[in-house]
């Protein structure tokens, strides 16, 4: 069934440890009574531990509606991502990253992302080979971004990233540390698919709630950190 505006729901950097108990299921039945969908924008565990991965599926389990999600650098942190993102499948969660989603007439694409700086602040492919290898896991990000775009032939598309794909959503961090908190070559991508109405992405604890790209795309960073329009932890976005 496609819906004419549909309501998502957005958050990042939950950061569920292994020592808490049910820390989010009050949000997430606050969450499925103002919402269609609800998107996880990385850094669902602390440590990427398949324990810490239980306790938030066993607070998503009731939600009852869709939830669509990436992962973000803290969830692979232990080396157990894919064992964590099993777990959470199993409670409903629908992985973006290689395997975009159609949920009410509306698209949903997104990966985890990388750094690599901003405008023409952005790193090049230049000099050691651990300098080519950062750069080119950047480039390799935006390609599967891209592929996952293509993959969608809905006439509204939600992105859904772990890091930024512009400055102004991470400007109120430090600025030493931009180039290691996402890459223009997301937006980039971004850009060149009009039917994307909106972006979002964690990450940037400090940053700033809303930017937009330079054709002029909608980005919100939806760290739960970061104060909303909301006044909640979460961000709404109608589609």
């Amino acid at each position: 069934m496609h819906k004419e505006r549909l309501t998502v729901a957005a958050i990042g950097d939950i950061h569920v440890g292994e020592t808490t108990a049910h820390p989010y299921r009050e949000l997430f039945h606050e969450i499925a009574g103002r919402a269609d969908v609800l998107a996880l924008a990385g850094d669902l565990t602390n440590h990427g531990k398949p324990r810490e991965a239980e306790i938030l599926a066993e607070d998503l389990r009731a939600i009852g509606i869709p939830v669509v999600a990436v992962l973000g650098n803290h969830d692979h942190e232990c080396g157990q991502s894919e064992e964590s993102q099993r777990i959470l499948e199993q409670a409903g969660v629908r992985f973006l990253d290689g395997a975009p989603q159609e949920i009410h007439g509306v698209g949903f694409a997104g990966v985890k992302g990388f750094g690599g700086g901003f405008g023409n602040r952005m790193l090049d492919s230049f000099g050691e080979p651990a300098i080519k290898q950062f750069v080119h896991e950047s480039v390799n990000e935006a390609m599967r971004l891209e592929s996952a775009l293509r993959q969608l032939e809905t006439e509204r598309i939600v992105v859904v990233l772990h890091y930024a794909p512009i400055a102004a959503t991470v400007e109120g961090e430090p600025t030493e540390i931009f180039p290691f908190l996402g890459s223009s070559r997301l937006a980039e991508t971004i850009d060149r698919f009009e039917t994307v109405r909106a972006v979002v992405h964690g990450h940037a604890h400090h940053g700033t709630y809303s930017g937009h790209t330079l054709r002029g795309t909608p980005v919100y960073n939806v760290a739960q950190t970061i104060p909303k329009d909301t006044g909640r932890p979460y961000a709404l976005i109608e589609v």
